[in-house]
């Protein structure tokens, strides 16, 4: 192994470009309480990639807009003119990382389909889209490995309210 290849393989690491991982879930709707069934797929790009396991990400995000505010204490060119501005925040309501494969060893090339489920507990807040605010929820497949995890990304999905 050459001084390249070492280089190569610590890029990868830090980046968590080790291996591709996707994720599938047959439902777009989950109410709290019920289970969502996923399916991850992990790949090695070449290397060995030791894992602390394989793990389902889950996130909500609370987002607010108000269009023309009129912020306290700023103003235009004239002394005591508001100048009408755009203002918008967002804040994570839920995060969560649901464990669904104890550790392993992907090997070079190799591939590994991981199945399970996760239940968001009651009380969570439902999705919507508002006019001035809305709320989203977000899941992705992970492997922990060494450096940074590679992941599938966030997708979208949606929970209802639970009845």
């Amino acid at each position: 192994m050459g001084l390249f290849d070492k280089l190569k393989g610590a890029v990868q690491a830090v980046t968590g470009g080790a291996a591709t991982v996707t994720i599938e879930y047959p439902q777009a709707l989950l109410l709290p309480g019920q289970p969502l069934r996923v399916r991850v797929t992990a790949t090695s790009k070449g290397r060995e990639v030791k894992s602390g396991g394989c793990f389902i990400d889950v996130a909500g995000t609370e987002t607010a807009q108000v269009r023309n505010a009129m912020p306290t204490g700023y103003h235009g060119s004239e002394p005591g003119q508001k100048v009408p501005v755009d203002a918008s925040d967002s804040g994570e309501t839920f995060h969560q990382a649901f464990q669904i494969a104890p550790a392993f060893v992907l090997g070079s090339n190799e591939t590994k389909v991981f199945e399970g489920a996760f239940q968001l507990p009651p009380g969570v807040q439902p999705s919507f889209q508002g006019k001035l605010c809305s709320h989203a929820w977000t899941l992705r497949g992970r492997i922990e490995a060494f450096g940074n995890d590679p992941d599938s990304g966030y997708l979208p999905f949606r929970v209802g309210l639970a009845q």
